[in-house]
C-alpha cells in the first residue's frame, strides 16, 4: 500500500484500535514497545509499524517517544502568569520558542470576576537539580514582561495518562472500582553520568522511518552501548520510579489532515478541600476515567485556596461539565467537603516535553547572558 492511501484519521478501526493501546497503555520501559502494542491491539506487527509511521507522517501523531517521571528528576510547578492581555501571545511564543524548561503553554479562560480569573497563561516549568524554580520564573518574568506568577508544584499525583481515542464515548461519572493510585513527587532521584545519558536517549523523539522492530537498538548503538547494557540501566532507572510510559502523542487540540481534531475542550478544575483531605480527594478524582491528570497542588489565596487539580478533555463543553458534575457529586457521597470549585477553559496551547538535564541547563545560561551560577 502507497504511503498516500494508507489510513491516518483517528476514526478509522484499526489506527483506533492502535491508538487505544498506544496513546498510554505501555508503562515503564519496555525492549519490545511496538512489538507490545502490536500485540495488546491484536494486529500485526507491520500494519503497527505502518499504521504509526503514516499517522506520524500526517501529523495525526505529533510525536513518539519514551516519556520519564520527571517529578523525580527535576523540580517542577504548574505556573500561573498575569500578563497585560495585549501581551499574552507574544509572552506565550516567548516562553514556547526560547525556554527549553517550559513544556506545556496554555492560554486559559474563566468567567470574569471568578478567583485568578487575571491568570491567563498557564505552563509546566521544570528545572534541573541543583537550579531554583523560583529564579527560572523570576528570569522569565523580566525577559518577557509577565507581571507575576503563582508557581503550584505537585505535591502528590493521582491520575496521569493521556487516552484521548481510549476516553471517547465515556459516560459521566464512570470510574474504576478502586481510588487512584498515590504518586510521591518527593522523592529526587540521583542520576550518575552514564544513566543520564541513556535517559537521554530514551526520551528523544523518534522519526517516522525509526518506527519499527527492536527500536532501541539504533539509541544503544549510537551510545556505544551494548543492547543488554542499555536495557539494563534503563530498567535500573525504571525500578526508581523515574521511567513513564512509551507513548504515541496525538495532535488533540489542532486540526488533523481529515480536518478533524481528537477533542475540542481542554478544562483544568479546581477543588478546595478541608485540609487533610487532600489525598482522599485526590484519589477520588484520580479514579473517574476522564480526568487525565489529577493532582494535589496548592493554589494559595489567589485561587481562593484550591487544593485538587486535574485536567479532562471533550469534543462537547456541556459533556466536559457532565463529567465534572458527576466528580463533584461523588466527592460529596464520600463525605468529602468541597468549599469552592471552578473551571478552567483552555484555548491557544503548545506542548513539548520539558528539557531535565543540568548540561542543557548550563548551556541555556550561557546563551542568553545568564550566570548559572545565580539560578542555584
Amino acid at each position: 500500500m502507497s504511503t498516500s492511501t494508507i489510513p491516518v484519521s483517528i476514526d478509522d478501526p484499526i489506527n483506533a484500535r492502535i491508538l487505544a493501546v498506544s496513546e498510554d497503555q505501555i508503562s515503564g520501559f519496555m525492549l519490545d514497545p511496538i512489538e507490545q502494542i502490536a500485540a495488546r491491539a491484536s494486529l500485526d506487527l507491520p500494519t503497527v509499524i505502518e499504521r504509526i509511521s503514516a499517522m506520524m507522517g500526517a501529523g495525526t501523531i505529533r510525536r513518539v517517544r519514551q516519556t520519564l517521571l520527571a517529578t523525580n528528576l527535576a523540580h517542577g510547578a504548574l505556573v500561573a502568569w498575569r500578563g497585560p492581555v495585549e501581551q499574552l501571545n507574544t509572552i506565550f511564543d516567548d516562553m514556547f520558542a526560547n525556554d527549553p524548561f517550559t513544556g506545556h503553554v496554555v492560554i486559559r479562560t474563566t468567567d470574569p470576576g471568578a478567583d485568578g480569573a487575571t491568570y491567563r497563561l498557564w505552563t509546566t516549568v521544570k528545572v534541573p537539580q541543583g537550579y531554583s524554580l523560583k529564579k527560572h520564573c523570576d528570569y522569565l518574568v523580566k525577559r518577557t514582561g509577565a507581571m507575576g506568577y503563582r508557581a503550584m508544584p505537585a505535591k502528590k499525583v493521582f491520575s496521569l495518562g493521556v487516552g484521548h481515542v481510549r476516553r471517547r464515548g465515556l459516560e459521566p461519572g464512570a470510574r474504576s472500582d478502586e481510588p487512584g493510585q498515590v504518586i510521591d513527587t518527593q522523592t529526587v532521584v540521583s542520576i550518575t553520568e552514564e544513566e543520564w545519558r541513556v535517559l537521554t536517549a530514551l526520551k528523544r523523539e523518534f522519526e517516522p522511518r525509526e518506527i519499527g522492530a527492536n527500536i532501541w537498538a539504533a539509541r544503544a548503538a549510537a551510545l556505544g552501548m551494548e543492547l543488554d547494557v542499555f536495557a539494563r540501566v534503563a530498567r535500573s532507572l525504571d525500578d526508581r520510579g523515574v521511567i513513564g510510559r512509551f507513548s504515541t502523542f496525538l495532535e488533540h487540540v489542532k486540526k488533523h489532515a481529515d480536518g478533524k481534531s481528537v477533542t475540542r475542550y481542554n478544562a483544568l478544575f479546581h477543588w478546595a478541600v478541608p485540609a487533610g483531605r487532600e489525598v482522599d480527594a485526590g484519589r477520588e478524582v484520580g479514579r473517574h476515567h476522564v480526568m487525565t491528570h489529577a493532582y494535589w497542588r496548592e493554589g494559595g489565596a489567589e485561587f481562593n485556596h484550591v487544593n485538587v487539580m486535574g485536567v479532562a478533555h471533550g469534543m462537547e463543553q456541556d459533556l466536559v461539565l457532565e463529567h465534572k458534575a458527576a466528580i463533584d457529586a461523588h466527592l460529596t457521597e464520600a463525605g468529602i467537603a468541597v468549599s469552592y470549585t471552578n473551571v478552567f477553559w483552555g484555548g491557544r496551547s503548545e506542548i513539548k516535553p520539558s528539557e531535565i538535564s543540568p548540561i542543557v541547563y548550563r548551556e541555556w545560561c550561557a546563551a542568553n547572558g545568564v550566570d548559572a551560577e545565580t539560578m542555584r
